[in-house]
């Protein structure tokens, strides 16, 4: 920022080149400026989401119930139908980008990063995924390409992703029971994704950033099972879909899509769980459905 006081006005924005039209998520457009000492927007009421990350400078966002002041590195979110304004600072003012977005899943995704009317700041935030993202979305929608739609997209699940890892309320601290419960509800989303390939507890605890013998104990607290075996039983349960739903599958193909590739171990597992071989189980499933349809 020149320190002298003197400032240049600078203001460009690029529009995304296909038309909003009820689309569950749309990025409208996104810009960048050097305002003027004291440049103010509002008081005024916005019909879309308007995310300013401040690049330089200084100034103040005024909601229905807070006013923040706000620096290099900060963002402020301006939701719909919220009275709102900003003044930048009358000896260094801002320099900022921003991106306007609405749509069905505008909301729902809007408070999974945690903001709300009265969360509207992410202070400091690190790095430069949002404001790279935010440059990306406007030299996309500048290239004029209808792909540029789909670009923006991506570029504000990236800054969605960045602010909800910074403005999550949960500790990445084990102790408090919502935390345990959303750590026991990611390792079951994990296996539930996962169990067709040779994943294993480790690789899930690595990728969780927690220790094993952490994880195994929370989860059996949580569910009373072990990871292994519930990661066990959640194969068994897929491969009498399969058994049931695909008869032309061999029980090899069958145990090699449910990630256990030793169709031995298979029939094992699957006999202590259900009682019965897998091609007894086949059998019976399938007279069962003779049986019904007569």
């Amino acid at each position: 920022m020149d320190s002298s006081g003197s400032h240049s006005y600078t203001y460009s924005v690029g529009s995304n080149p296909v038309s909003y039209d009820s689309q569950t998520l749309h990025v409208l457009f996104a810009g960048e400026s050097q305002t003027l000492p004291l440049h103010q927007a509002g008081p005024k009421i916005y019909d879309y989401y308007l995310l300013h990350f401040i690049e330089s400078g200084s100034g103040s966002f005024h909601t229905e119930q807070h006013k923040y002041e706000l620096g290099e590195g900060d963002c402020f979110l301006i939701h719909p139908a919220q009275l709102v304004s900003y003044i930048s600072d009358p000896n260094q003012p801002w320099r900022y980008r921003w991106a306007a977005f609405t749509g069905a899943e505008a909301d729902r995704l809007v408070q999974q990063a945690g903001f709300s009317p009265d969360t509207p700041v992410l202070a400091a935030a690190e790095g430069r995924v949002i404001p790279d993202a935010l440059a990306g979305m406007m030299g996309a929608f500048n290239a004029n390409r209808e792909s540029a739609h789909l670009t923006s997209l991506g570029y504000l699940y990236l800054i969605i992703g960045e602010a909800a890892e910074r403005l999550s309320t949960h500790s990445r601290l084990p102790g408090t029971g919502s935390q345990v419960q959303r750590t026991v509800k990611q390792m079951i989303h994990y296996m539930s994704s996962q169990y067709a390939h040779p994943v294993s507890i480790e690789q899930m605890c690595d990728s969780l950033g927690y220790n094993r013998a952490y994880l195994s104990r929370v989860f059996k607290q949580e569910t009373g099972l072990s990871p292994v075996t519930y990661l066990l039983k959640l194969r068994i349960d897929k491969s009498r879909q399969l058994l049931r739903e695909r008869p032309e599958l061999s029980v090899e193909q069958v145990a090699s899509s449910v990630g256990l590739t030793d169709a031995l171990y298979f029939s094992r597992q699957f006999k202590r769980f259900c009682g019965q071989s897998p091609t007894a189980y086949r059998i019976a499933t399938a007279r069962r459905g003779d049986n019904s349809s007569r």
